[in-house]
């Protein structure tokens, strides 16, 4: 029996320096970002029964199992741009270098030299990216490619509108009833014109309208002197309400050619009603004023910085205040997470164990939030991981006591012969 109680105490010892190993591993990842601690778990070996099994005598511990703990870790703000956290379930999706998918928690990514989006230790961050001006989330995910120093073709402008109020009171051939603003508009090359829009009374509830551009601006033009582009005029009812043009005739469409710029020919849209039917010009017994204007041209631009926002989307800010999303990350649940086998840089991958990952986007069909600017902190408790520890430290003591006891039982059953 001496030699049972060896081996007993034995696999004790060799139980508690793996659960030591265990504690360890958490402590020294207490500031992973993403890091999921582990809990052993000892379970005992088969049990010798002697006689006719009154007497029941176990033979040790086996080796201890590792469960991982996937609670949620606390979210800390981050000044990364590109820094994400998952709020609730679900893994950020990877490819390392051999195109095996990877799953992690840690949203500390950054960008390569190629635009690629990736992991701190280099793997490829999978999700959506932007193609023809569109993030297509139906598509099959893969490798997420952000733009890197890219300057953007200008947009010249389709359409523009003002809301401006048009003096009732003013007075036909008086200052009062004369009232002019200006709108920028952008050609097809990005150079900037300014057009003037003069209102001039003619009538009662009536004015008349002329759009204008400067004569440098244009072939046709003479330097110096404004060249004419479209004339027209506008009335209102007896409320100030616009009447004429009405809303089923459409936006006041004009074309401004022989551009001296070299641009091709603007084809633009005066809208006179907004979405909801409501009119841009009103008339009434106030001073005339403009009091918000719009257009839809954009300059060339030089692209600012890249970032990533709550969503999982991946937002491009140009130097003219155009942002635009570029990307979208993916997450993947899985039914069984503690199946996952830890392989290394805050990386799992998938077992014989592990149910099919389920891939879509953020808080949808069970998956967490992404915050962006932040980070997931490791769930190590420290209090925890000492008192563990000092727990084991106990039973490794308790059981190299019993292998001194049963040396020295065998040492005075040797004695017997003498």
């Amino acid at each position: 029996m001496a030699f049972t109680a060896f081996s007993t105490a034995l696999s004790a010892l060799s139980a508690h320096t793996t659960a030591v190993d265990v504690v360890s591993n958490n402590l020294a990842n207490l500031n992973t970002p993403g890091f999921k601690t582990s809990t052993v778990v000892f379970h005992d070996l088969v049990t010798q029964s002697l006689g006719l099994g009154e007497t029941q005598v176990g033979l040790g511990v086996a080796r201890p199992l590792t469960l991982r703990q996937f609670a949620q870790g606390a979210l800390q703000s981050s000044s990364g741009s590109l820094d994400a956290a998952i709020q609730g379930d679900g893994f950020f999706v990877l490819r390392d270098a051999r195109g095996a998918m990877l799953l992690t928690r840690a949203g500390n990514f950054h960008v390569d030299n190629e635009g690629n989006l990736l992991t701190a230790t280099g793997e490829r961050v999978q999700g959506w990216t932007e193609s023809g001006g569109v993030v297509d989330t139906n598509r099959p995910i893969g490798n997420i490619v952000v733009p890197v120093g890219t300057l953007r073709a200008p947009r010249s402008t389709a359409s523009f509108w003002f809301n401006a109020n048009l003096n009732s009171a003013g007075v036909v051939g008086e200052a009062s009833g004369t009232f002019s603003t200006p709108i920028e508009v952008i050609d097809s090359l990005g150079s900037t014109h300014v057009l003037t829009v003069t209102f001039t009374k003619s009538d009662v509830n009536q004015w008349d309208y002329e759009i204008t551009i400067p004569g440098d601006d244009v072939t046709a033009g003479t330097p110096g002197e404004p060249f004419s582009i479209i004339t027209g005029s506008v009335a209102f009812d007896e409320r100030g309400r616009l009447t004429s043009p009405d809303q089923a005739a459409g936006p006041i469409n004009f074309t401004i050619s022989g551009l001296a710029s070299g641009a091709e020919d603007l084809e633009v849209n005066w809208v006179l009603y907004q979405s909801d039917g409501t009119p841009t010009l009103t008339q009434y017994a106030q001073i005339s004023a403009v009091a918000a204007v719009s257009q839809d041209g954009l300059p060339p631009s030089q692209l600012v910085k890249v970032g990533l926002v709550d969503g999982g989307r991946i937002l491009a800010q140009y130097s003219n205040g155009e942002q635009r999303v570029v990307g979208q990350l993916a997450l993947a649940v899985v039914r069984n997470p503690d199946s996952l086998m830890a392989v290394g840089n805050n990386n799992f991958q998938l077992t014989a164990l592990s149910a099919m990952p389920a891939i879509g986007l953020p808080q949808t069909g069970g998956r967490g939030k992404v915050l962006g600017s932040s980070l997931e902190s490791s769930t190590v408790d420290i209090a925890q991981e000492f008192t563990n520890l000092i727990v084991l430290q106990r039973g490794y003591q308790a059981n190299a006591r019993v292998v001194s006891a049963v040396d020295e039982i065998s040492q005075e059953t040797m004695a017997m012969k003498r």
